[in-house]
């Protein structure tokens, strides 16, 4: 079968052959009648532009690189909630999406933007005092980071702001009158590591118990059963008028309410438990939970990275954490 050209898209449409390239480019305004028309042409043929035609033409190789943390700590489902975000997202810009991991650290980063391979980069799993970030200052190559080190100035960030997800979640449970309360958080290797969603959540719920005059405590969790039973009984004998969990460790959820009804606790009678976890998980349980926003996080490192490759402003995001009160709060 004969693949479709460019000239062929013209000729149906009734159209010169730049005029498709700047309908497909968008590099010259079209009229929305003409444009409709190409568009049209394009998927009644079939046409798909030549990538390598397109990169030589304007210069760039139409990927970007996606930096996954898959490492200890990590929740692998939520992770793919966020690089599928990304690799729709970056579709519809005409993209695809190199990914890479982590665990090489800058020189993965160096080696990939050294090789042309990429026209800009996207990173997770940031870290309060991420070694990446002054390779990133100087990078030629552009970059958007899912997450906020401490030292964020001349970075473009976008995160849910955790501080808030926090404090959102032990102000909760003050206002339903518990005075006890715990956070149940990430494994222990991510606040070893300094890793900022973790640290600034531990930060905000502890900061809100202090404010309010709450007895709080703050540990981390594991993510087998035995290992989340065992920290539950220990968080529950050292404070037995518990009443009120915040759980921030998404694959320790469900180990958590069974340790709690091994211990003969029931929820939300005994124990109200609050989750910051993706609404899936939350919506299984009927838990009360702070939604983790992983596709709207990865559309928008997406387009402010689209932005800054086309020379736009792109400023730094935070996203106001949401409440949704389930059946596990009382």
């Amino acid at each position: 079968m004969r693949t479709v050209t460019i000239a062929d898209v013209a000729r149906h449409a009734g159209v010169a052959v730049s005029t498709v390239s700047y309908v497909l480019s968008g590099k010259r305004a079209i009229s929305a009648t003409t444009r409709q028309r190409v568009l049209d042409s394009v998927r009644v043929l079939g046409y798909h532009p030549n990538a390598g035609a397109r990169a030589l033409a304007s210069k760039r190789a139409n990927v970007i690189a996606l930096v996954l943390p898959l490492r200890a700590g990590m929740n692998l489902p939520v992770l793919m909630q966020f690089a599928t975000s990304v690799v729709a997202t970056a579709r519809q810009y005409d993209h695809d999406v190199l990914l890479m991991t982590a665990d090489e650290g800058p020189d993965g980063i160096r080696r990939v933007a050294a090789s042309a391979m990429v026209d800009g980069l996207l990173l997770m799993d940031v870290e309060v005092r991420d070694t990446r970030v002054p390779l990133l200052r100087d990078l030629a190559e552009p970059s958007v980071l899912i997450g906020f080190p401490a030292d964020a100035e001349g970075l473009t960030c976008v995160d849910l702001d955790f501080h808030r997800a926090g404090a959102i979640c032990a102000a909760h449970l003050a206002e339903r009158g518990h005075r006890e309360i715990a956070l149940l958080g990430a494994p222990g290797v991510v606040y070893e590591r300094g890793t900022g969603f973790a640290e600034r959540t531990r930060a905000g719920f502890l900061a809100e118990a202090t404010e309010r005059d709450l007895h709080a405590v703050a540990v981390p969790c594991a993510e087998t059963y035995d290992e989340v039973a065992s920290a539950v009984k220990l968080l529950f004998d050292a404070h037995p008028g518990l009443t009120g969990v915040v759980v921030h460790n998404e694959a320790a959820v469900g180990h958590v309410l069974g340790a709690l009804r091994a211990l003969g606790r029931a929820v939300p009678e005994d124990v109200s438990v609050v989750a910051i976890c993706p609404d899936d998980i939350a919506e299984r349980a009927r838990l009360t939970s702070v939604l983790i926003p992983a596709e709207e996080l990865g559309r928008e490192a997406v387009r402010l990275l689209m932005a800054k490759l086309d020379g736009l402003p792109a400023g730094s995001i935070l996203l106001e954490p949401r409440l949704t009160i389930r059946e596990s709060t009382r």
